[in-house]
């Protein structure tokens, strides 16, 4: 079994691009719980590269070659404007639960009422904490071959739908399925046939949600139909879309037209859903984890590389905000360096910090905006892939390559 502490990646073949089938709509049964769901799918079986993926281990989300990120040059980014350390802090996790299984976690997700936290693992088993103390709730056994879970959204509580607490999973075999939390019942599954998801997202209203994967293509669904309704894979101009997989997709909470998704390519591309192309293409972050986010039309990237890892970015003009110095002044600058699989604005209103995390170094550190500083600072062992603001703004989960999910409380 290869190491899961170098590279977010599957593998580092640059495969054609095959158009994904869909599958039929089906019928929403969620309203009644108690019955059997006959619109339940069976996972799609294997094609055969992903079958020998699995059965030497090379398939986990973190393992394998990644294209080398393309060399940033020098010139393009500003200087760092007094960013410091002054004001840091060591992260205590409030718990620490390790998997008995020593699977890694990839992904980890809070609840819309912050009670819940949802983690996928290497071994495509969701499991589901409570917020409270870290005692496990839930056990999901979301991915049938093994694969890992590479994704996790909970749909939004302003959804149409009457139930609650049901979490969208997505795993590497291709597999996007709905499961209703406290029933431990999958609702829905639907397959991109040939693909592997590594991204997804849900518009702030519920009504749509994004995936995107191995194939270079975003797909947006419809929440009530569970169908595709859109294949974003082209644009204008010279924003041609993606060339490469992509790892992260973010709807904008201010345009529910605009989503943006980066990936292998060292592209970030904005999508107008309205004609369905990139309208936009900011050329740079190297992205291989769910590494970017949203607040306005001020867009936060990490990149898995050693240098210029953490930027800010005006998605409506393209332009290079901010570079944010992941060793800034009052740090040791020849400590070995962090690449950044994770990064995340606060959820919460008013809230101006954001978190970012990653491999090589193991770190996580927590930023303040309007102070220009590093608030809170946690070593990892093994790095960090996955990070989630709870919605209160008050917590903050990791997700580890060393088997375990912590949960740390933000500083005030």
């Amino acid at each position: 079994m290869p190491a899961l502490d170098d590279i977010r990646a599957l593998r580092a073949s640059r495969e054609r691009h095959n158009p994904v089938s869909r599958p039929a709509a089906e019928d929403d049964q969620e309203d009644d719980l108690r019955d059997e769901d006959p619109s339940v799918q069976e996972s799609g079986a294997l094609a055969p590269e992903d079958e020998a993926l699995a059965a030497d281990g090379s398939a986990l989300p973190f393992a394998g070659d990644a294209p080398a990120p393309a060399r940033w040059e020098e010139e393009a980014a500003p200087e760092a404007s007094g960013w410091s350390t002054k004001k840091q802090e060591a992260l205590k996790p409030l718990w620490t639960q390790t998997s008995d299984d020593d699977a890694e976690a990839f992904c980890v997700r809070f609840s819309p009422d912050d009670t819940l936290l949802a983690a996928g693992c290497g071994d495509g088993v969701v499991r589901v904490f409570h917020v409270d103390g870290g005692r496990l709730a839930y056990r999901l056994e979301a991915c049938a071959a093994g694969l890992p879970t590479t994704a996790l959204r909970f749909r939004p509580a302003s959804a149409a739908s009457k139930t609650r607490n049901v979490l969208v999973v997505a795993n590497s075999d291709g597999t996007l399925q709905h499961w209703h939390i406290t029933s431990s019942r999958c609702l829905h599954t639907v397959t991109e046939e040939g693909n592997q998801i590594f991204a997804l997202d849900y518009q702030a209203d519920g009504s749509r949600f994004a995936t995107a994967g191995k194939d270079y293509t975003v797909r947006v669904y419809d929440e009530a139909t569970k169908t595709c309704v859109s294949k974003l894979c082209g644009g204008w101009a010279k924003a041609q879309g993606h060339s490469n997989r992509i790892f992260s997709v973010k709807f904008s909470t201010a345009d529910p037209n605009v989503l943006v998704s980066a990936g292998w390519d060292n592209t970030v591309q904005v999508w107008d859903l309205r004609t369905e192309t990139a309208v936009r293409s900011i050329y740079g972050p190297h992205v291989c984890g769910d590494a970017i986010d949203l607040d306005g039309s001020t867009l936060l990237t990490g990149s898995w590389r050693p240098g210029h890892q953490l930027q800010m970015w005006d998605i409506s003009s393209g332009e290079l905000v901010e570079e944010v110095p992941w060793r800034p002044h009052g740090e040791a600058k020849d400590e070995e360096a962090c690449m950044l699989y994770a990064a995340q604005f606060c959820k919460h209103s008013g809230n101006d910090l954001f978190a970012a995390g990653g491999t090589g170094a193991g770190e996580l550190k927590l930023f303040s905006r309007s102070q220009n500083s590093v608030m809170g600072y946690l070593g990892c062992p093994n790095g960090v892939y996955g990070i989630d603001f709870s919605n209160h703004g008050r917590f903050l989960a990791i997700a580890g390559g060393d088997s375990s999910v912590r949960v740390v409380q933000v500083p005030r």
